[in-house]
């Protein structure tokens, strides 16, 4: 009983969870790359089946039953990070510490695969994205019956046949009650009529960036990190609405990826418009190259011969710029002290 108690105890850890047991570290699982459709979202699902083919289709655990998806590939054979959104000064203003980056840190989503498909589920799945193609059709059909504002941008039946899903954007609010009547009717089951936004809607359709790779919200992106401006100040890009923004005419998703270490490195760098002081004399900060750690600065006199700045050529100047005021700080202390003493035995 003794022994039976500190197995026990020993597989416990810190915080009271138990650790997994040898026969469970010992299980070997590999991470393979799926698609529920074509031209769709891929993720990544777990599986104890080791020899998993590419086109092969296998039935994965959802939070709505099992769904039947195809192995594109190997997927990351290691831990993937939390995923985290960039937080700026108004969101660590707000928050204490770090709650507010831990609130948006979420886990990237992980499927598990069952087992594969048999011949009448294979059968199954090819006729599930048939009738989705149908169901689209109908559905175009009664908006315009009943006169509707809005778009239809894809349908999702589920493999159970419990749910069908119709995906829109619209400009308003839509009164679809008598749709969603038509549509029950039709097709005896559960109908939702899911409002989009234009980033979804782009998502789902997918396409092609401004950098010629697939759209990064139909390749990877889960969620959508809130995107401003300002990012596309801090990394010194053309505030052209032309250059910046993607296919659904938001601002680029991209500019979020390099926008902290912009931040970051921008910190210890001088300012443009700011003055610095080189052998004596007062040059005028007119560009700064954050990569290169460089600077551009030019002489007010003569403005037409720029000079360029290493990150050792202009740190060295602002050290003795700083030496400089720290040496002249109590000396003029002292003068006005001695001025206001005089002043005040003058009265």
């Amino acid at each position: 009983m003794a022994s039976d108690s500190n197995a026990k105890t020993s597989s416990q850890t810190e915080n009271g969870q138990t650790s997994p047991s040898p026969q469970q570290q010992d299980v070997k699982t590999k991470k393979y790359k799926i698609q529920f459709r074509r031209f769709e979202h891929v993720y990544t699902a777990k599986s104890l089946i080791l020899d998993l083919k590419k086109d092969e289709v296998v039935l994965t655990q959802t939070d709505h039953g099992l769904e039947p998806c195809r192995i594109l590939g190997f997927g990351p054979q290691f831990e993937l990070p939390a995923e985290k959104s960039p937080v700026g000064k108004n969101d660590k203003a707000k928050s204490s510490g770090h709650r507010k980056t831990e609130k948006r840190r979420k886990p990237f989503r992980e499927y598990q695969v069952e087992r594969r498909v048999k011949q009448e589920e294979r059968d199954k799945y090819k006729r599930l994205i048939e009738r989705e193609q149908e169901a689209f059709q109908l559905c175009l059909t009664l908006i315009n019956k009943h006169r509707l504002h809005m778009k239809l941008i894809r349908v999702e039946r589920f493999f159970n046949g419990s749910k069908i899903i119709f995906y829109f954007t619209a400009d308003k609010r839509v009164d679809f009650r008598g749709l969603v009547k038509d549509l029950v009717q039709e097709f005896r089951t559960r109908v939702e009529m899911r409002q989009i936004g234009v980033r979804h809607e782009t998502k789902m359709i997918g396409g092609l960036g401004c950098c010629g790779r697939d759209l990064c919200c139909s390749a990877y992106i889960t969620d959508f990190a809130p995107v401003s401006i300002k990012m596309a100040k801090e990394q010194d890009l053309p505030l052209n609405p032309a250059k910046i923004s993607g296919i659904c005419n938001r601002l680029l998703c991209c500019l979020t990826y390099e926008y902290p270490l912009y931040k970051e490195m921008k910190k210890g760098m001088p300012k443009p418009g700011r003055s610095i002081t080189l052998d004596g004399k007062t040059f005028k900060i007119v560009h700064r190259n954050v990569l290169r750690e460089t600077i551009t600065v030019i002489d007010p006199k003569d403005p037409k011969q720029p000079i360029l700045l290493t990150r050792t050529e202009w740190q060295a100047a602002q050290n003795r710029q700083k030496q400089k005021k720290k040496s002249t700080s109590p000396r003029d202390g002292k003068q006005k002290h001695q001025s206001r003493s005089a002043k005040s035995r003058k009265k």
